[in-house]
């Protein structure tokens, strides 16, 4: 009994002396082997790749490589080619690897790589553009890859919760931020102007921290988040030196856990695709811009015809203008065209302000009528009316029956086609229905014109109803024939049958009239 209590000790200190020699977890242990069960993914992977492709900028501008190999969709990349590619990475902020940031890379290499073949055709027109803002304030390059993880490099993209454009803002953040957002004009929308935002905004919360994890966590979930988690972590662990990412990971809300690792991964994604054969968009030619100051409200849809531009085309540059209509009479705002188009903008500005101005322009002063609708002075009448409309370049059957407010249907019905391909100058025939106000006197034509083909068409079914058949026999003529009847004459009966000439023949049958 004595030995085995010995014995026992012996045991027992051993196990202490080996819990005391155990290396107590540290930041950087805690990062490369943390885990999460519960990881919840960004709307951006919800991304609908199909109607990105649909962007006029894709479609006219970006090709995939077709040189690059077609790998399937499960990889098997280790863990160690992973951490040696991440480490390669020559960027300022620290890129670890752990399973939660390789479930964000296998997520983007097998479910998604048709997102990140469109992302990255998206990529050669934006991220020049995330570039320069983040240059302009000294941040470190590698954050051009956030609106990868925000909005899938959609400029329209909105998020379950307001949250819009490129960098995903909120109209709080966005307007105390210096963006404009009304009706109008959404400068979240706008690249430029929400990129230099976002650049200033991430260098204030890098400011506040002093750790770039953090600063990033805090750009999704704002700062009160991340200091709530700072004080809870400090609590329950007594240290309040604890400023860590991923020591503060499990206290952070869910969506935001996983907003490091996806950056993360981004950033491993964007740069090591073809590892994964992954096809890269290529420019097919480039697109080189221009902007032009407009002082004067102006819609895309003048822009288009006078210049001849898609329609598309001036959206995808122009994206923060909410229903096609810049403001410049407000103030002035800008506008951007390829090169190529300013100098014709330029040329043409007083052409396209007077294309169907009055469809287009907005009244200042607007004086009620004194008098009603359907009063003694006229009423308003819907009418169907023919126009022509010439294919402009881009235009589909689509937006031309938008234009004209009637279907794609009836366009084809009256032009005769079956498919819904149409090609530039074509002249398509458009049924519409029309508004048009009718005058009194109108209304007296219009009425005595309705009584007039009312009696005449009675006159019409009196007149066919007074008439007998002839059936005609062989060598009958219409003078031998008009001798038979009483009263009838050869130019009765031509005119009761419609006949110009003299030639009938036998077995037809003629209609006298009764005299």
């Amino acid at each position: 009994m004595k030995s085995r209590a010995i014995l026992t000790f012996v045991f027992s200190a051993g196990a202490m002396m080996a819990a005391w020699a155990a290396p107590v977890p540290t930041i950087l242990t805690i990062k490369e082997t943390i885990s999460d069960t519960a990881i919840v993914y960004p709307e951006s992977f919800e991304t609908d790749t199909h109607a990105m492709r649909e962007n006029w900028y894709i479609r006219n501008y970006t090709a995939l490589d077709a040189d690059v190999e077609s790998i399937a969709a499960s990889d098997n990349t280790s863990d160690a080619v992973f951490i040696e590619r991440l480490k390669a990475l020559p960027t300022e902020i620290e890129m670890p690897y752990n399973s939660i940031v390789r479930s964000y890379i296998e997520m983007y290499i097998t479910r998604r790589r048709d997102l990140v073949e469109t992302m990255l055709g998206m990529s050669m027109y934006y991220m020049p553009i995330f570039e320069q803002a983040l240059e302009k304030e000294g941040m470190p390059l590698e954050l051009k890859n956030l609106p990868i993880i925000e909005s899938a490099l959609n400029p329209v993209a909105v998020s379950r919760a307001g949250a819009t454009g490129l960098w995903q803002f909120m109209i709080g953040t966005a307007r105390g931020l210096g963006l404009e957002v009304n009706s109008l004009v959404d400068e979240r929308r706008d690249p430029y102007r929400s990129s230099e935002m976002a650049a200033r905004y991430l260098k204030e919360l890098y400011g506040i921290y002093g750790d770039w994890s953090l600063a990033i966590a805090a750009y999704n979930c704002g700062p009160g988040n991340v200091n709530k988690a700072l004080r809870r972590a400090a609590a329950d662990s007594g240290d309040s030196g604890k400023k860590d990412f991923w020591e503060i990971y499990y206290y952070l809300p869910r969506e935001t856990r996983g907003y490091v690792p996806a950056f993360i991964a981004a950033n491993y994604v964007m740069t090591y695709f073809k590892c994964h054969g992954i096809s890269p968009g290529l420019a097919k030619k480039p697109l080189i811009t221009d902007t032009i100051s407009i002082n004067r409200r102006v819609h895309f849809d003048q822009i288009s015809a006078v210049l001849s531009m898609p329609l598309e085309e001036i959206r995808v540059l122009n994206p923060q203008y909410r229903k096609d209509i810049i403001p410049g009479n407000v103030r002035p705002y800008k506008l951007i065209l390829p090169s190529q188009q300013v100098y014709s903008y330029i040329m043409s500005e007083d052409s396209i302000l007077a294309y169907e101005n009055s469809r287009y322009a907005q009244r200042e002063v607007v004086n009620p009528t004194n008098y009603d609708e359907n009063s003694g002075n006229g009423t308003y009448e819907r009418k169907l009316v023919t126009k022509y409309h010439k294919v402009r370049r881009g235009e589909s059957l689509s937006v031309i029956a938008r234009r004209y407010g009637t279907t794609v249907s009836s366009i084809k019905r009256a032009n005769g086609l079956r498919g819904d391909g149409i090609q530039r100058g074509q002249l398509l025939k458009i049924s519409t229905y029309q508004r048009v106000r009718v005058k009194d006197n109108d209304k007296q034509e219009v009425a005595k014109a309705s009584a007039s083909k009312k009696q005449s068409k009675a006159t019409k079914k009196k007149t066919s109803a007074a008439t007998r058949k002839h059936k005609v026999r062989s060598g009958e003529t219409l003078s031998g024939i008009a001798m038979k009847y009483k009263g009838v004459t050869v130019a009765d009966i031509r005119r009761a049958n419609g006949i110009r000439g003299s030639k009938i023949r036998a077995g037809q049958t003629l209609l006298i009239p009764i005299k």
